[in-house]
């Protein structure tokens, strides 16, 4: 039978993701519920709701940054603010899950074994689909029992939840296809990743067409799909309908092509590279045999290691020049759009400055430092990566060392990151300066202003390395909780008044907040000498321990 063995590959791929699962359910849900107490705290009463939905309603930036928004209840809000971020979160999950036990288990071997037990052909396939579609369903149950803790409407709630599952099932469904599309796990995220970004900008391009525009755009999307469900503002359950239709079509899809392709192949060959690498990747660092300590020691891992991470690099910087530039486009209105009071207060206490515009400013360019730090974080763990699937064996066999094969990724890691900053910065720049109409110096301003993040961003990333180092084991689940520590804090810490020493946990507390503030030398420094120290100390351990 095509589906023997489904239960059995269905437990089995919940007993792995039992622990992956659990941070992307409570962050999702503690995402809505805090943005949902947030807005209670911030606009207690219907006329300040009022005045800033209609600064909202007349913003196309803000429009094409969140979605669309339907109404100003508290409620609607909060799924303005980040329904549409959460849906994004809920299919990138979906994604991870189904080319996990696909085609990441048919590269890496594993199939090939399940498939000499009595296991129908397309059993890997189902369990993966039910697993990412039992995520789904959590995520929307999670969601929903949340929303409803912070007083939202039941009804509401529950609509909002089914609509992060809907699109969730969309995307594995998406990911289904792309991975018997693909010939490697990798390429098979890349496209599911791609067709969901493509979604989004319809989503925004939509969104900020508004009623007199092509607003249908955002009708094109299953991430639209989940925002015009209009959860707290009319409840439109019938928009559930087009995603369930989509991800049981997609399914489908990804079945038909499962059952026709041979195993350990993708429908679209791999392109073949070229047939000699380059001067830099096929230097004598990386030839066996080659003595240590000569010809090039660091040229060939880092042109290496440029090589395996400058695709996300661009990504990432793409991603955080386009966000920043939509948000700081808002800048300009942003005090008639807040009016006074409490949201004023909030992004006061969050930029660390004085005026409100470069409050406003500066606290844009805290979540591009924490942006930089999740992405130096992720530079940094590609080495647990390579280490884990023995691709770091080779190449510590030839005349690299282990130094030298850590700092390359490091540098890569560093420089990514400044250029990331410079990137957020620059999209600031150009968005902030084109309302202003001074774009040339708002654009070396806010630059500025953005690098001076980079200590602070490092100095998260430096634990990751201290971990990878020391215990390595732990090394990618403690990189990403300091991460989301500062991330809280962050983003919580001064609207919620946590205690001082608290705050002082994140190094992005001590960063100078800029534009509008001061700059003073001695939290830069010892902020840099932290990151030093903590990454002396990962390559210390990395040293005298045992690779793999």
């Amino acid at each position: 039978m095509a589906l023997a063995g489904l239960g059995e590959l269905f437990r089995l791929a919940a007993r792995r993701d039992r622990l992956m699962l659990l941070p992307w359910l409570y962050v999702l849900a503690a995402l809505l519920a805090a943005t949902g107490y947030s807005f209670r705290k911030l606009y207690p009463d219907p006329a300040g709701r009022a005045r800033l939905a209609s600064g909202i309603a007349h913003n196309p930036a803000l429009l094409a940054l969140s979605g669309p928004l339907s109404g100003d209840s508290l409620g609607a809000l909060s799924v303005w603010k980040v329904g549409a971020a959460s849906a994004a979160g809920a299919a990138l999950m979906s994604i991870f899950v189904v080319v996990r036990h696909t085609r990441g288990d048919e590269e890496a071997g594993r199939l090939e074994l399940i498939g000499s037990a009595a296991s129908g052909r397309l059993a890997p396939l189902a369990a993966a689909l039910a697993m990412a579609g039992a995520a789904d369903l959590a995520i929307g149950l999670v969601v929903a029992v949340a929303m409803i803790a912070v007083g939202m409407p039941p009804a509401g709630s529950l609509a909002l939840g089914l609509a992060l599952a809907g699109c969730g099932l969309v995307f594995a469904g998406a990911a289904a296809v792309t991975a018997q599309v693909a010939a490697a796990a990798r390429t098979a995220r890349a496209l599911a990743i791609g067709v969901l970004a493509a979604c989004y900008v319809m989503m925004s391009a939509g969104a900020a067409a508004g009623v007199s525009g092509p607003a249908w755009v955002g009708w094109l999307s299953p991430v639209g799909w989940a925002v015009q469900v209009r959860a707290y503002a009319g409840d439109r359950w019938w928009v559930l309908a087009p995603p369930l239709a989509a991800a049981v079509g997609l399914s489908a899809i990804g079945v038909v092509l499962a059952w026709r392709r041979d195993l350990g192949t993708g429908l679209v060959a791999p392109r073949p590279g070229r047939a000699a690498a380059g001067p830099l990747l096929g230097g004598p660092a990386l030839r066996p045999g080659a003595a240590r300590g000569r010809a090039r020691p660091l040229v060939a891992p880092l042109a290496l290691a440029w090589r395996l991470q400058r695709g996300a690099l661009l990504g990432w910087a793409a991603g955080a020049l386009l966000i920043c530039a939509a948000s700081a486009s808002a800048a300009r209105g942003i005090g008639s759009m807040v009016g006074g009071g409490q949201t004023r207060q909030a992004i006061l206490r969050l930029g660390g400055v004085s005026g409100l515009t470069s409050a406003y400013l500066a606290a844009i360019m805290v979540m591009a430092g924490l942006a930089a730090g999740g992405y130096a974080t992720s530079a940094v763990l590609r080495l647990r990566a390579e280490e884990t699937s023995q691709r770091a064996d080779p190449l510590l066999a030839t005349a690299v060392s282990r130094d030298g094969w850590a700092l390359s990724h490091l540098a890569v890691a560093v420089a990514g990151c400044a250029l990331m900053l410079a990137a957020a910065g620059a999209g600031a720049g150009i968005g902030y300066g084109l309302r202003a109409g001074d774009p040339g110096r708002q654009v070396l301003r806010m630059a500025g202003a953005a690098l001076a993040q980079l200590p602070a961003a490092l100095a998260v990333a430096g634990v990751a390395v201290a971990l990878f180092g020391l215990i390595p084991r732990a090394s990618v689940a403690g990189g990403w909780a300091a991460l989301a520590v500062a991330v809280v804090i962050g983003f919580f810490g001064p609207e919620f008044r946590m205690p001082q020493w608290l705050l002082d946990l994140s190094p992005f507390t001590h960063v100078p907040r800029l534009p509008g503030g001061p700059v003073p030398a001695a939290p830069l420094a010892w902020l840099s000498a932290s990151a030093l120290a903590l990454a002396a100390a990962g390559l210390a351990g990395l040293r005298r321990r045992d690779i793999g």
